[in-house]
């Protein structure tokens, strides 16, 4: 027999699951299974409910940041990635007066003259090559795309990319430069004269 369904045991394997995680880490993974199931926001505090006044938690990336200084931090490495490093910002890290639920090419000039980089040649391409990376969604308005939660996990997750530092490949050509002056003194005149002295005697 198929056991029968218990909400209850449903609810104690999700807490169970969720207790390592911190709360905004819960609220993402919460909002992400939502969206898989196909489900739609609930809203869990009743409108009538009176909620005393608190200092609100700071956004899933810390402190709000000018974009130039996002951009840099998370330093996107193709034309997807920018735009769903845009998108994200709009989303989460403007001022409050600033945010957007979806970009469109404007957007993306915009970020990338105030980040200085680059403009790409046709950017409302790239909003759509992002689109078919899975990083956004379109919206019912032609041309804006809207984050969504593999853009989001990207951005927050795993940018920036792991490079290989500067000072480390630097170092790479004066260790060989070294290398072969060492060389050079162990096998140089002064030790071949010494050698054939050896020999002769």
């Amino acid at each position: 027999m198929t056991k029968p369904v218990d909400d209850l045991e449903a609810i104690r394997l999700v807490v169970e699951a969720l207790e390592p995680f911190d709360s905004k880490d819960r609220e993402r993974i919460i909002r992400w299974a939502s969206e898989k199931l196909g489900m739609t926001a609930v809203e869990t505090t009743p409108k009538s409910a009176s909620i005393p006044s608190m200092t609100l938690p700071p956004s899933p990336l810390g402190a709000k940041k000018d974009i130039k200084t996002f951009v840099t931090q998370k330093n996107p490495q193709s034309d997807n990635h920018l735009a769903a490093v845009v998108a994200y910002y709009y989303h989460f890290e403007a001022p409050p007066s600033d945010r957007k639920e979806s970009i469109g090419k404007e957007e993306l000039i915009d970020a990338c003259r105030r980040a200085d980089r680059k403009r790409p040649a046709r950017p409302e391409q790239v909003l759509v090559n992002t689109y078919h990376s899975g990083f956004l969604d379109k919206t019912t308005t032609r041309g804006q795309y809207r984050l969504n939660s593999v853009g989001e996990n990207l951005v927050a997750m795993v940018l920036p990319e792991k490079q290989e530092s500067k000072a480390t490949s630097k170092t790479k050509p004066q260790d060989r430069t070294k290398r072969n002056e060492r060389k050079k003194v162990k096998g140089g005149p002064a030790s071949k004269k010494a050698s054939l002295s050896t020999k002769s005697k």
